[in-house]
């Protein structure tokens, strides 16, 4: 198992760490519900270190990350970042993405899922026909997110980046805590707002930044977040965790990312989603809270009134901040209307939930 450069650091403070993606990981600290709420209404540091990074340069690089992408990562300038994803060649998703714009045209950042690090520098690479400069940097990145409400302004005193204004997924690149040439960008999964901070693990920096941020965050509430509040966090905005919501065999336009699918130019499966958008999906992701008391869990059977089998749950919780069971699931696409009854088998009852908007929390 790996260790990331704050594995030390998490052991000291007491956290539950169990293995995820191959690193031992902190799970939770005080507890996922404690370090859940200190998000949504203060501020929390993640490590996610585990996640893997890509740079992509020269001539070809936008051209190599259009043929691979379903965004349009022609739309970006430099300071800008894209969530996208990587459709394979049956219409199914490889993983999704941040693509991050250092040099218009000619120098980004690809941001990817921990698990996926191999399976998608082997699948961009296949696609590298131009002689695009490639280079996995995700061994020497580290990568904290901060965030909550109060993240920017908390942590503004460390560096000269504008954090307070620092737009929705866009990034600068500066000092902060002395460390140089840090990306500090606002690309958040927890729909809670603040930063994260890309740097290189070198000399003392992972130690200097820790150290700093909760010299000034901590007597202002700052606490460490583990993964556990990661997915609660995440899943009560109703963003796609790779491996449960989104996979191999399901299509972008399916699980709802219709808007990050582009045909405006070529890419893999394009063919696939347009014929898909042309005879209407058979299957749809949708949120859905419990009407019945009782918590949806992962490949959970999603049923009709009748007691017919009509999709899975993908992921679902209690969620802190509503006090109520919600859910993510794939549905037959006539059960996919807002408030459409629905049932989740939960061992061997039948518990009526119902279709509702997505992001949970507006």
């Amino acid at each position: 198992m790996k260790n990331t450069p704050f594995t030390n650091k998490h052991i000291a403070l007491g956290a539950k760490m169990a293995p995820f993606a191959g690193y031992n990981m902190p799970i939770s600290y005080t507890g996922i519900n404690d370090e859940h709420a200190a998000v949504r209404n203060n501020a929390g540091v993640f490590d996610v270190s585990h996640m893997g990074e890509f740079m992509l340069k020269g001539a070809h690089a936008l051209d190599l990350i259009q043929r691979v992408t379903s965004n349009d990562a022609s739309k970006l300038t430099a300071g800008k970042a894209q969530y996208s994803c990587l459709p394979n060649e049956e219409g199914g998703i490889v993983d999704d993405l941040l693509v991050y714009c250092i040099e218009e045209n000619k120098v980004y950042m690809l941001v990817v899922n921990a698990s996926n690090i191999e399976k998608d520098w082997n699948w961009i690479s296949k696609f590298n026909t131009e002689g695009v400069e490639m280079e996995n940097i995700s061994e020497r990145t580290c990568l904290l997110a901060i965030q909550g409400p109060n993240a920017a302004s908390m942590l503004q005193s460390l560096t000269s980046v504008d954090l307070v204004n620092l737009k929705y997924y866009t990034f600068a690149k500066g000092e902060f805590a002395g460390v140089s040439n840090v990306v500090i960008s606002a690309t958040g999964y927890t729909g809670a707002g603040g930063i994260e901070i890309y740097f290189e693990d070198k000399a003392d920096n992972a130690d200097k930044i820790w150290d700093a941020i909760f010299a000034v965050g901590g007597p202002k509430g700052l606490k460490p977040i583990g993964l556990g509040a990661r997915d609660t966090l995440r899943l009560e905005m109703g963003f796609c965790l790779y491996g449960n919501d989104i996979d191999d065999h399901t299509s972008p336009l399916e699980a709802g990312l219709g808007w990050i699918t582009k045909f405006t130019k070529e890419f893999t499966s394009r063919s696939i989603f347009e014929a898909q958008k042309a005879a209407g999906l058979q299957q749809k992701l949708v949120g859905f809270e419990m009407v019945d008391k009782g918590i949806p869990r992962h490949d959970y059977e999603i049923r009709d009134a009748n007691g017919q089998v009509i999709g899975r749950v993908t992921s679902g919780t209690q969620s802190p901040t509503m006090q109520k069971a919600i859910g993510l699931g794939y549905v037959q696409t006539p059960f996919a209307a807002l408030d459409s009854e629905i049932y989740v088998a939960v061992r061997d009852k039948l518990l009526k939930a119902k279709v509702v908007k997505v992001p949970f929390l507006s």
